[in-house]
Formats: C-alpha cells, sequence, structure tokens
C-alpha cells in the first residue's frame, strides 16, 4: 500500500531541507524541497512480529484504512495472475482544507521482504514507495521509503505536519496491530 502523501519526489541533495528525528525504536528521516511541496521520507521502525505477520498487513487493503491516516478508500482493482502485481485505487482525504485525492498506484511484491509501489495515474504528479521487511529473530525491521510531489500547491505546514506527525502515527499503528496479530497466533 502506499501509504502518506504529503511526502514527494527525490530532488538533488543540495535544493532539500532535511530533518530526521528518533521516538524510541521509530526513525524518521525527512527531506523536502525548497518550496516544501515536494521531497521524501525514509522511516524505520522494529516490532514485535514475525515478517510474514507485517507482510499481511502492508498488503492489505482492509488493514490500509485503519492503518493509513485519511486513507477512506483503498481498492483492489487487478492482480496479476501469479499475484505478483496489483493495481490498487486509494482515495484519501486528509482534512477539509485539502482536496480529496484519488489516484492508483501499482504495487509489486517481492514476498515476504519487498512491496515497491508506483503510481499509475490521479490526482499526485509523482509517487514512488517501497516497503523492505528484514527478520531480526522475532522482530520485524521495517524500512519505509516515499518520494512523491503532490502536482498542486499544498500549505507547507501541512507538509511538514503530515511528515512530522503522521508518518510516526502510522508506523506506531503498524506496530501494534502487528503485535497484536503475533500474539493472536500462538507458537509463531
Amino acid at each position: 500500500m502506499a501509504f502518506l502523501l504529503f511526502a514527494a519526489s527525490a530532488r538533488p541533495a543540495a535544493n532539500l531541507a532535511q530533518e530526521s528525528a528518533q521516538s524510541g525504536d521509530i526513525e524518521v528521516a525527512v527531506s523536502l524541497d525548497a518550496a516544501e511541496q515536494s521531497g521524501s521520507a525514509r522511516a524505520t521502525v522494529r516490532m514485535h512480529a514475525r515478517r510474514e505477520v507485517v507482510w499481511q498487513l502492508i498488503t492489505s487493503c482492509a488493514e490500509a484504512l485503519h492503518l493509513v491516516p485519511g486513507l477512506v478508500a483503498c481498492n483492489v482493482l487487478e492482480t496479476a495472475p501469479d499475484r505478483s502485481w496489483q493495481r490498487i485505487r486509494h482515495v484519501l482525504d486528509y482534512s477539509w482544507y485539502v482536496p480529496k485525492l484519488t489516484y492508483e498506484i501499482r504495487a509489486a511484491y517481492d514476498p515476504p521482504s519487498r512491496v515497491s509501489i508506483e503510481r499509475v495515474s490521479g490526482d499526485l504528479r509523482v509517487l514512488r514507495g517501497s516497503w523492505s521487511l528484514q527478520s531480526d529473530a522475532d522482530y520485524t525491521i521495517a524500512r519505509y521509503a516515499i518520494d512523491l510531489a503532490p502536482g498542486f500547491w499544498v500549505p507547507h505546514w501541512i507538509v511538514r505536519a503530515a511528515l512530522r506527525r503522521d508518518l510516526p502515527k502510522m508506523l506506531r499503528a503498524l506496530r501494534s496491530r502487528a503485535e497484536f496479530v503475533q500474539t493472536q497466533r500462538p507458537g509463531k
């Protein structure tokens, strides 16, 4: 699933303002362009759940609706016969002061370690991202990366708030859900 939208397209490092934060076992690094209209985010979270549990959560539209702030619709439009990719439609209703966004992505799957996301169409100009899952005994280290440009003007404070508040919020929700699901599966 493509998570969190107000991050943005990659730019040369010299043109980006960089921020990073660490909160417990969640690390977030954000780069914004000079106008704070596009940028990228990288985040890492460690959770006490097996990689297969986390995989099921990050590849589920039903779960995405509970994990992603502002996501109000997630529909799988097409699935490859071998399940190696899906075309997915998202609707993000971030708030009353930002227009509702509708976009389609193609998610390519390399189970249970990697999901790559690429914009197909919709309200966003650029959207690329990935999830990378690494096993660490009974833990999983999830790395999330997103580059995007909305393609329309967004107040810079919304961009900053989304990245500073909503990305860690999404990762905490993923960790909580994964650890809960893991406890429901005895012997795994």
